[in-house]
């Protein structure tokens, strides 16, 4: 079981320069042919200031911060049975190519619950996002399940 008084914890920040290669190569792994992310010209006549993100996108931050790398040692969990139990991304303001995104991750809630299996731990983080004008631009929240 997972200490409850870690809720509140607090992680070092991490940085991440959006780039548009990264946003090419993130929206062909998910297969989506939306040229608004492949194509500048697309994007801009759709509205956007350079090439869109796709809307998952941001998960590329956290793991390009190594996120899970610090938090799964500090809580003893054990990454076999650590499953990925949900991710939501409040967009505050665009993010863009060009941009520099710093999280900021803290350890929101844990609790526990009771299956047929056994019993699984959840560690809720959540993670806010600044971009290099210090302007809050997106908050996420990942759940993370431990099996016992």
């Amino acid at each position: 079981m997972i200490d409850k008084s870690v809720i509140g914890r607090e992680y070092p920040e991490f940085s991440f320069e959006v780039e548009k290669g990264k946003i090419r190569e993130f929206a062909t792994a998910i297969g989506d042919k939306n040229p608004v992310y492949y194509d500048g010209k697309a994007a801009k006549e759709a509205g956007f200031e350079g090439l869109a993100l796709p809307p998952t996108f941001p998960t590329v931050f956290s793991m390009a911060g190594g996120l899970l790398g610090m938090i799964v040692p500090d809580l003893k969990m054990n990454l076999v049975r650590v499953l990925h139990g949900g991710q939501e991304y409040e967009y505050l303001k665009p993010i863009k190519p060009g941009d520099t995104v710093t999280g900021k991750v803290k350890i929101a809630n844990v609790f526990e619950k009771a299956s047929k299996g056994g019993t699984m731990d959840f560690v809720v983080l959540e993670c806010v996002y600044t971009n290099q004008n210090k302007e809050k631009v997106l908050v996420e929240t990942m759940t993370l399940i431990e099996r016992r």
